[in-house]
């Protein structure tokens, strides 16, 4: 069976946290690490718009002596052909894939038929590198994982989910203030291993929640690719009435000076008050910069547990 990363779930604790510690050792150390992938082939395949992906997985690969191929999944003929065809094809001409796409379920079928393995790179249910960026900053900043709570504040979206999935299984506390759900991203099977692990709590108040959390993390209230579409203007208009009370800013903070984490792009004004973005206690950068260090780290893991496999071709 070959290893893919797909959603998060896939990596138990141990597994989990040795890639994280891994990534912040090749940050410290990044000359160490450039030879580590040699002339190995990343194809990244992108159905949605990206820069921290797109961006954080060419560098790291190029940094450790492999390359990238970049390909638009709609102008390809992943688009017009049963994936599973592409799938086979285009694993032959590479050593891992990271595919960006709209559902889950094509993510899937690729992972199914690809010989090679496969990362997801953001999809309506899941974005686990986002994941291992978060973990690895809170590892970063506290030293540790017990006793830390986390609060994720918005949608309930794929952000949310890599990132239950993540705290379930390194034991973090993570309290959800997410009065929307998103219809296509719910995931009843995790929510109810989230729920019987004890770490996953559901607020109503964000009151609440800023008195007993170590980092408070904020993500977009509508979907990037929906974010300047006049046909979904109206529900855009919808969540931003609903959500605003939400919105990380001082005053909902009272007083309370917990880490500020955004999985990015930010739309100030919005899920965060612009005057917080850059302030003493945002981690935001450092969030977003730890993309390219953990999936080095992933990257060099696959490799590892793909060297391991038969590597039958079909």
């Amino acid at each position: 069976m070959k290893p893919h990363l797909l959603s998060l779930r896939e990596l138990d604790k141990d597994t989990l946290y040795s890639i994280i510690q891994k990534g912040i050792e090749i940050k410290r150390n990044p000359n160490d690490y450039y030879h580590a992938c040699e002339r190995k082939g990343l194809l990244m395949l992108f159905q949605k718009t990206s820069t921290r992906t797109h961006l954080s997985f060419q560098s790291g690969i190029n940094q450790m002596g492999g390359y990238a191929v970049t390909m638009d999944w709609d102008s390809s003929n992943f688009s017009l052909s049963p994936i599973r065809y592409e799938a086979r094809y285009a694993s032959r001409n590479c050593d891992v894939m990271m595919a960006r796409l709209k559902k889950h379920a094509d993510i899937v079928e690729l992972a199914k038929y690809s010989n090679v393995p496969v990362i997801n790179g953001c999809c309506d249910k899941y974005h686990p590198c986002q994941a291992l960026a978060d973990l690895m900053t809170i590892y970063e900043v506290r030293g540790t994982f017990a006793g830390v709570t986390v609060t994720y504040v918005g949608i309930h979206n794929n952000v949310v989910n890599s990132l239950i999935a993540g705290c379930v299984a390194l034991g973090v506390r993570l309290l959800l203030v997410t009065p929307i759900v998103n219809e296509a991203s719910w995931d009843e099977e995790l929510m109810q291993d989230a729920y019987r692990s004890g770490y996953i709590e559901i607020l109503e108040s964000l009151s609440e929640a800023v008195k007993q959390t170590d980092f408070i993390y904020a993500d977009t209230w509508v979907d990037m690719e929906f974010f300047q579409n006049p046909d979904y203007q109206e529900e855009k208009d919808r969540r931003i009435r609903l959500m605003m009370p939400f919105q990380i800013n001082k005053k909902n903070l009272d007083g309370f000076s917990p880490y500020l984490m955004h999985d990015m792009p930010i739309h100030p004004g919005y899920e965060i008050e612009e005057d917080l973005i850059e302030s003493e206690n945002s981690v935001i950068y450092r969030q977003a910069e730890n993309r390219m260090h953990v999936q080095k780290s992933l990257l060099i893991h696959l490799f590892e547990s793909h060297a391991g496999g038969s590597g039958d071709r079909i």
